[in-house]
């Protein structure tokens, strides 16, 4: 199989495209055909070095999100067939340490991360355990599911399980144009909820406010905490979902109503951030942290975006940046860098990519330019390419395992 590698830290000129033996699907695991690998932050930083996640060793394969069709079966799989079109959960908690032990995985401490600490999506095969694996409704494409594990596995987490998110309130959201960023938006309006988007740039507002942010907020040129009480009438917002690390924690803090949520998840501008403590303590603001989904919540999540199984649509549609061949994993690394992305960059493996060329950027290797993005959400791209990402018609799978305005009103 080809497969996208790195054999040491550096710039993204360290991944390579390599020849490398087909993977074996171990017991319980199945191979599957990378169709679409979306690209994380996570490949960045690991490809940057050191490692971030423990267990992690050169060489690697990144690739966390991953959708594709099983064309092989390990030993003891059941419940998963030749043909079916999947989308994965990178998340293979042990299962026997102290958490996973009381239900808690998402805290596993020998967990594996398919893409992290394992070989990933950016290659034509992977082999993954099948209760990892998620069959696609018919009607999303692979690339709209790839757009998913992870940035609406973070969002979910954060607001959700975390966050308790309820109809009716307003959150603020950091990071406009980011997956995560986007993928809350989408979750939060489904549920019922109003969104404010901060970014520094009023192209990616202006975007945001296209994928469905009822208002937004420039965090370079607006005080971020006097725009949101403005916004809902001098109370403030309800829940804050931080994905940006300290550049705008205070700013924050400020912007909740009493006993508002602080829902923190990302360290992109720092790892420490500093915030005053009255403040704080006496409007009874709660912090909290928000990792990856467990095994339990990914399958919610997954539901969620699937909803009555007609598949991916509405409010929900991932937005696609860019789509790239496999051979350009450089230039979707450089792309990523750049911060001017507007939703999931998505590489296409093998055939795919060829099949899909029409809709791939301009290949600008040398990516020390800028990129033209292809910006469009994923249900749009799906139906344009899904003849030629989709190798097979799909068959009848088995059910999964699990315009801005000017004030955004809040209850008080």
């Amino acid at each position: 199989m080809k497969a996208v590698m790195h054999t040491r830290h550096g710039g993204p000129s360290t991944l390579e495209l390599r020849e490398l033996p087909d993977p074996e699907p171990g017991p319980g695991e199945v191979l599957i055909a990378v169709r679409a690998a979306g690209v994380n932050r996570l490949d960045l930083l690991q490809r940057q070095g050191p490692g971030v996640l423990p267990g992690f060793s050169l060489p690697h394969i990144p690739g966390m999100d991953i959708s594709g069709d099983i064309i092989g079966l390990g030993p003891g799989v059941d419940g998963r067939h030749i043909g079916d079109r999947v989308v994965v959960n990178p998340g293979v908690a042990c299962g026997t340490c102290a958490e996973c032990t009381i239900g808690q995985d998402a805290y596993c401490s020998n967990v594996q991360i398919i893409g992290g600490n394992r070989p990933g999506g950016y290659a034509e095969l992977v082999a993954v355990p099948a209760t990892h694996t998620h069959v696609l409704p018919p009607g999303t494409s692979h690339v709209a599911a790839a757009a998913l594990p992870t940035a609406y596995g973070m969002a979910w987490q954060a607001l959700v399980v975390r966050g308790e998110l309820r109809a009716d309130e307003t959150v603020l959201v950091h990071g406009g144009g980011s997956g995560v960023s986007m993928a809350a938006v989408h979750i939060a309006r489904r549920i019922g909820a109003r969104t404010i988007v901060t970014s520094g740039s009023d192209e990616k507002l202006a975007h945001m406010a296209q994928v469905g942010a009822h208002a937004t907020i420039n965090n370079r040129t607006e005080d971020v905490a006097a725009r949101a009480r403005e916004l809902t009438d001098g109370v403030g917002v309800d829940l804050v979902l931080d994905h940006v690390g300290p550049a705008l924690f205070q700013a924050s803090l400020h912007s909740l109503r009493l006993r508002g949520r602080l829902v923190f998840c990302g360290d992109t501008t720092g790892a420490t951030a500093a915030f005053h403590l009255p403040h704080a303590f006496h409007c009874g603001i709660t912090l909290l942290g928000a990792g990856s989904c467990g095994y339990a919540d990914f399958g919610a999540m997954i539901d969620f975006c699937f909803g009555d199984g007609g598949g991916i649509e509405g409010e929900l549609e991932p937005v696609v940046d860019t789509l790239l061949p496999l051979a350009e994993a450089a230039v979707a690394h450089h792309r990523l860098e750049s911060g001017e992305t507007k939703g999931k960059i998505v590489l296409l493996p093998g055939n795919a990519a060829l099949r899909a060329s029409g809709q791939r950027t301009n290949p600008v290797a040398r990516a020390s330019k800028s990129i033209p993005a292809v910006s469009s959400s994923a249900s749009s791209v799906g139906r344009r390419i899904a003849g030629a990402i989709d190798e097979r018609p799909p068959t009848a799978p088995p059910q999964p395992e699990s315009a801005a305005t000017p004030k955004v009103p809040t209850h008080s």
